[in-house]
């Protein structure tokens, strides 16, 4: 089978072109509640709905027409129309009046501001979610979609989790004074957190969970308590009392029940990281052993370089101190020569002196002479023998 495409664009003009051919989705009379009011520029966007459905809606002329608030029971003239550029569906309205009374909301604003002006929504109140949490608390409809989509969540990531339901009825007459004693039992009860949990509904059917009884109720319990009341758009008295507040009830069991699949990768990747850090510590403590071992030989290299060297310098420096004794006594002998050569008597009688014996012995004085005594006068070539004939002695 063979297809001939077309373009988004064909297609988008194509529905556009369905829809404002249709004359019945043209000039059509729809009532609701709003939801998500705002007014930017003249141009109001918000969401019309009721129990089951939900249509949004905008109005290019909202100025003309009195301002709504959220909560607000309208009726709305308009058509259906197709943005084929975004391929969105729209209610253009170009009508918007009152529908019924807005009583409840008021009494919601209203409520809120007096608990609000008591503190029961203030930040510094607000309990931390507890880390280990072995047992949920669930104060919800026995026979609902909620609980069930708690169970399957908590199965899902942590069987271990226990689930203790404290049955009540979340609409209806009261129903408030269920939620209250509900959340009373289980604060009192073996339990580490406590769900206050419904399916979505109409603002009136909501109504339980924006009373004083509950609000009283949440600020007063004790342990950490999460509402998880109708869906992600709807607020609720219960949601600015509760220390946490989760937009649909599967989120709050994803919130609570710690996911043990996150767990294992978790002390897996303590794993990986402890592996990791041993092998780089035996990496560092086998390169210390390398360096250590290289400075060792670097170090035993570099002494026995350093030994060598100071001995050689010790060598030469011996060497030179022993040259240096020797020419020092090699000059002092020189010099004790001179003198030896100088005092010797030979080298003296060679000046033309002489030198006198008595007796076989040199004599320098004539006290010891006596007139006829026989003297040798030694001369550089030889002796002369000569008999004293007289002495003049001073």
């Amino acid at each position: 089978m063979s297809y001939k495409p077309i373009t988004v664009t064909q297609l988008n003009t194509y529905i556009k072109q369905v829809f404002d051919a249709e004359e019945l989705l043209h000039g059509i009379c729809v009532v609701g509640e709003i939801s998500g009011w705002s007014n930017v520029r003249g141009t109001a966007y918000f969401t019309l709905k009721d129990e089951s459905s939900a249509l949004s809606c905008v109005c290019f002329s909202a100025d003309d027409f009195a301002d709504f608030k959220n909560g607000d029971s309208v009726m709305v003239i308009g058509s259906v129309k197709y943005y084929n550029k975004a391929g969105k569906i729209n209610f253009t309205v170009v009508k918007i009046e009152q529908y019924g009374q807005s009583l409840i909301y008021k009494k919601f604003l209203e409520l809120k501001e007096k608990l609000s002006t008591l503190g029961y929504f203030d930040e510094k109140n607000k309990k931390q979610l507890p880390k280990d949490i072995k047992r949920i608390g669930v104060v919800s409809s026995e026979g609902g979609a909620v609980i069930r989509d708690i169970i399957n969540v908590r199965t899902r990531r942590n069987p271990s989790i226990d689930i203790v339901l404290y049955p009540v009825k979340v609409q209806g007459d009261g129903a408030e004074n269920e939620i209250a004693h509900g959340i009373e039992v289980l604060d009192g009860y073996n339990v580490d957190v406590i769900v206050v949990a419904r399916g979505g509904g109409s603002f009136e059917d909501l109504q339980p969970f924006n009373t004083e009884i509950v609000a009283n109720a949440t600020h007063n319990c004790n342990k950490f308590i999460m509402s998880a009341v109708g869906h992600e758009t709807d607020y609720t008295i219960i949601d600015f009392c509760s220390d946490m507040r989760a937009p649909t009830p599967s989120v709050a069991a994803e919130l609570i029940c710690a996911d043990v699949n996150d767990r294992k990768n978790i002390l897996d990747g303590f794993k990986k990281r402890l592996f990791i850090q041993m092998d780089n510590y035996l990496k560092d403590v086998k390169q210390r052993i390398v360096d250590y071992s290289s400075n060792i030989v670097y170090k035993y290299n570099e002494y026995i370089e350093d030994c060598y060297n100071v001995y050689n310098y010790d060598i030469v420096a011996l060497k030179k101190n022993i040259d240096l004794y020797i020419d020092k006594r090699e000059y002092m002998l020189g010099s004790m020569l001179k003198v030896f050569e100088k005092l010797n008597p030979n080298e003296i009688l060679k000046l033309g002196y002489a030198c006198v014996k008595y007796g076989g012995e040199y004599i320098t004085t004539c006290k010891n002479l006596n007139k006829n005594d026989t003297i040798g006068i030694v001369f550089k070539d030889g002796v002369v023998n000569a008999e004293i004939k007289d002495i003049d002695k001073r």
